[in-house]
């Protein structure tokens, strides 16, 4: 009965004493568990910070997805973060213009016909001068404005109008458009407003134009009896600009083998590759080329574009093409650059080969004390990024303009598989071992607890 007894109490000291052993294989993530370690500095107004990464710390990875990125703060708390690819953008840019405004003059009466007018125009389409047609007559008054918008490239938005201070209430105007001085174009109405009571006031001098590009605007008052006598005009525009997506390159890498005009190389990881640039070094260098590639492991080559480099003078200058686009569906361990050796190929010259894709941008909330620690490099790491729409709410396009910007103290330089990574991998591989030997050795203790127990003899009645 005591030995009977004996045996469950020392099998459960002896799962709790295992239970601490392996604690620390299922510990939280520690910086420690990785393999890069990087500094962060912050950048402008928080909490939401985000970071362009490198391709450095891409090979730094041991994830093409980078599901082993961490950051971390000072307290070794991990931090909530999201991922997101660069793409082209639309940048738009707003201009405001000072107009040189010239009056039109015609009867009151003549409400139904428009000013006639001479209009001076210098060889660039400038206004000099706007005079009257003949000479004026009895009862003239200011009909309404020209306006010179020659010297604005830009589609045209806003307009706004001021005027002197005695003149108030409400006055509508039609807008018309020209670039030539004979054919307009109706631009619909506009109103502006100036009332005051006491000492207060309140002025509307803005009116929106259609976004289009004209040289000429001409405003017509439709009560001319009580327009004002305007004494400056300006003119917003607008401008936008396509801004490709920005693209992270590694530095330049040295092919592990070269023979009979093809060259291969190997990448720490399979990436998603987007482009690639090659330094074509001689001029008069004509080199078409063909690139494979092949998955980790994988034993077939799978061609994925063919192209051409060159360096050649041209009008006294040298022009160059030294990339080529890839289709970036596959994620590629080695890289086989085949030239045709009919145009003389490289020479002597080793190919050294850089690759690019769009640009992986971070984007975490910075919590805690800093300084924080972007780490990277476990095998075991599994995904715990977040929706970047649940990481921000309210997430739109421009709210990444508007986020602090995080900077690495100092990023790693581009490696391959040396040693650290084997050493890191290492002592995975020994935690996984560990961990099963301490399950399969835990079970063995229950299983033997449980046969003890069925052969220990039925208690005398």
């Amino acid at each position: 009965m005591i030995l009977s007894s004996f045996l469950p109490q020392s099998g459960l000291a002896l799962l709790a004493g295992l239970g601490l052993f392996c604690q620390p294989v299922l510990a939280a993530e520690q910086v420690e568990d990785f393999s890069t370690h990087v500094e962060l500095r912050l950048d402008g107004e928080g909490p939401w910070y985000r970071m362009d990464l490198p391709m450095s710390l891409h090979f730094a990875a041991r994830h093409a997805d980078l599901r082993d990125l961490r950051v971390f703060n000072a307290e070794g708390e991990a931090l909530a973060y999201a991922l997101t690819r660069s793409s082209a953008s639309e940048h738009r840019a707003r201009h405001e213009h000072a107009l040189r405004v010239f009056p039109l003059r015609g009867a009151i009466d003549a409400a139904a016909s428009l000013p006639s007018v001479r209009v001076e125009r210098s060889t660039t389409g400038t206004v000099v001068q706007v005079v009257p047609d003949g000479p004026a007559a009895a009862g003239e008054t200011v009909r309404g404005w020209l306006l010179d918008t020659s010297a604005v490239q830009a589609p045209l938005e806003q307009l706004s109008l001021d005027w002197h201070s005695d003149a108030e209430g409400f006055q509508r105007f039609s807008i018309e458009a020209s670039d030539d001085l004979q054919h307009w174009t109706s631009w619909g109405e506009g109103q502006v407003a100036r009332l005051s009571f006491a000492d207060q006031r309140i002025d509307q001098r803005e009116v929106t134009l259609p976004g289009q590009s004209a040289r000429y605007l001409r405003l017509l008052w439709l009560s001319p009896q009580q327009a004002p006598e305007l004494t400056a005009a300006k003119v917003v525009s607008a401008s936008r600009e396509s801004q490709p997506a920005a693209m992270a390159w590694s530095a330049p890498l040295e092919p592990v083998s070269q023979k009979d005009g093809q060259y291969v190389w190997d990448l720490p990881l399979g990436l998603p590759i987007e482009r690639l640039r090659i330094a074509v070094e001689r001029s008069g260098s004509l080199l078409p080329v063909q690139v494979e590639a092949r998955r980790d492991g994988a034993p077939q080559w799978q061609p994925l574009a063919s192209g051409l480099l060159y360096r050649l003078p041209q009008d006294g200058k040298e022009v160059a093409r030294e990339e080529l686009d890839l289709p970036g569906w596959m994620a590629a361990k080695q890289l086989r650059l085949t030239v045709d050796q009919r145009a003389g190929g490289f020479g002597q010259q080793v190919p050294r080969l850089e690759v690019g894709m769009h640009a992986t941008q971070l984007v975490f909330l910075a919590r805690g004390t800093p300084p924080f620690t972007l780490a990277l490099g476990s095998l075991d790491a599994p995904r715990v990024e977040m929706p970047l729409g649940t990481l921000v709410p309210g997430f739109d396009g421009a709210s990444l303009e508007k986020m602090g910007v995080a900077h690495g103290l100092a990023i790693p330089p581009q490696v391959g598989l040396h040693q650290a990574e084997r050493l890191s991998a290492g002592q995975v591989v020994w935690k996984r071992i560990g961990l099963w030997a301490v399950l399969l050795l835990g079970v063995g203790l229950l299983g033997g607890m449980a046969f003890s127990l069925l052969r220990r003899p039925p208690a005398q009645s």
